[in-house]
């Protein structure tokens, strides 16, 4: 239980840095590129460091192509959860649509830290992760 709330924490922490990240990027890509342009490859560059972030750190497991190739699904739950937390929130809950889009990103925070713990910690045989019983680092596969 303590192990689960310290990635919940670390999750957090690399939410922030992620978003600090994207925003950052979407502001030095912008004077070059027209927005859209500069907010998808600002998106898909936060997105890899994301990946890299939670492995290693929230989850303290090693990154693989696998791996990899399924983490946009948890980019992918955290926008399907958040634009129908922000329908529901403005149509039915009558809130403030200034208000509910961070209202809605905060509900998506649990199934994002669900889907991405699914996708980056490994069950079973060939178990990669912290409760692995080596107790020693794998080399990565992937970086």
């Amino acid at each position: 239980m303590r192990d689960q709330l310290g990635q919940i924490i670390r999750f957090g922490v690399v939410g922030g840095i992620n978003t600090g990240t994207f925003f950052g990027c979407y502001l030095l890509l912008h004077p070059w590129m027209p927005y859209f342009a500069a907010y998808t490859l600002a998106f898909l560059l936060s997105m890899v460091g994301s990946f890299f972030l939670n492995t290693y750190f929230t989850y303290r497991t090693r990154p693989t192509w696998k791996k990899f190739a399924l983490f946009p699904l948890t980019n992918v739950t955290n926008y399907v959860v958040q634009s129908a937390g922000l329908y529901a929130l403005v149509t039915w809950a009558g809130t403030d649509d200034r208000i509910a889009p961070l209202v809605a990103a905060v509900v998506a925070i649990p199934f994002t830290y669900v889907i991405s713990r699914r996708i980056l910690v490994a069950r079973g045989p060939g178990h990669d992760g912290p409760e692995s019983g080596t107790g020693e680092r794998q080399p990565s596969r992937l970086a």
